[in-house]
């Protein structure tokens, strides 16, 4: 089977060293499901790692202004960067431990976004450190004030619809390369005339995921989470572990908001998008440890037509 597995930013840790020990647990459950046989295609976020490249720049000018500021898309391009080389070098020493020589790499991956998405209107999502509100007017970015703790940066978050380095991607996949792509949920881009313009905006890297296994008629998209399975009455006494439901029951508990933003709701939304564009495929949210079991349907929140 084709199988994406979407991994989270905050899985794997926002200090390197840890973010490698974490790459490497990881790798163990990957390499596993390639040794079955399967082509696997492995996407990841990188809320924490961008935010503290982001938050490097800006303070290192606050010590000196020849650190300038980093454009947001290369600070995406950064965490794409080192998350994936991380991931790649982890994978690769795994299955050569499991005498698989297999190559691995890892793909700094465009992805095209509509400049009048209407999320460029009003930008919500915050990345970076807290400011008074004298220091964020001195600032050249949007900033909002955030709960009561001073103000943020924030960027948009639009949809994406179209991946850039897609070709490469599938021919990889074809000749049985592995390959790590759009980090974070790519780096957003939008086409004028020949050429990709990178801006400021931060695409969720389970809708980025999702399109993903879409283009390539991926037969599972696995959305990795810290827990086994998506719940309803989430932390009550009432709480319901959801194990095989249609996407009719998926969108029916979504709009009954059972699921919280920026937590499970993207995930189940970007699994009822992929299961909708690909009725003979599934997708499933569940966590590293129970990622083999859930690809034999016995584990997981499994989400078909």
């Amino acid at each position: 089977m084709k199988i994406v597995i979407a991994l989270g930013g905050n899985a794997l840790g926002d200090v390197p060293s840890i973010q490698y020990e974490n790459a490497v647990k990881t790798a163990k459950h990957i390499a596993l499901i390639i040794k079955e046989g399967h082509d696997v295609l492995i996407t990841h976020g990188n809320g924490p790692q961008v935010g503290l490249i982001n938050l490097a720049f800006t303070e290192g000018n606050k010590i000196n202004d020849k650190v300038y500021f980093m454009p947001f898309p290369e600070c995406g391009a950064m965490s794409e960067g080192y998350i994936g080389y991380h991931l790649q070098n982890a994978i690769k020493q795994e299955l050569l431990n499991l005498g698989i020589n297999k190559t691995v790499v890892s793909i700094n991956t465009q992805i095209e976004v509509d400049k009048n998405d209407p999320a460029f209107l009003n930008p919500t999502k915050p990345i970076g450190s807290f400011y008074t509100k004298e220091e964020a007017s001195k600032l050249p970015f949007t900033m909002k004030e955030d709960a009561g703790r001073g103000f943020r940066r924030v960027v948009a978050s639009p949809i994406p619809k179209n991946i850039v380095e897609l070709d490469a991607i599938k021919k990889l996949t074809d000749n049985g390369i592995i390959t790590i792509s759009c980090g974070g949920g790519g780096i957003p881009v939008v086409k004028e005339d020949n050429k990709y313009i990178g801006v400021d905006a931060v695409i969720d890297k389970d809708f980025a995921s999702s399109l993903l296994a879409s283009s390539i008629n991926a037969d599972i998209l696995m959305i990795i989470t810290a827990v086994p399975n998506a719940v309803l009455n989430y932390k009550t006494d009432n709480e319901i572990i959801l194990h095989d439901i249609s996407i009719n029951d998926a969108i029916k508990y979504n709009n009954e908001g059972h699921f919280k933003a920026g937590s499970m709701k993207p995930k189940i939304e970007a699994a009822i998008k992929f299961v909708q564009s690909n009725p003979s495929s599934k997708a499933v949210i569940t966590s590293i440890d129970e990622v083999l079991d859930a690809i034999k349907g016995c584990s997981g929140t499994i989400i078909h037509s």
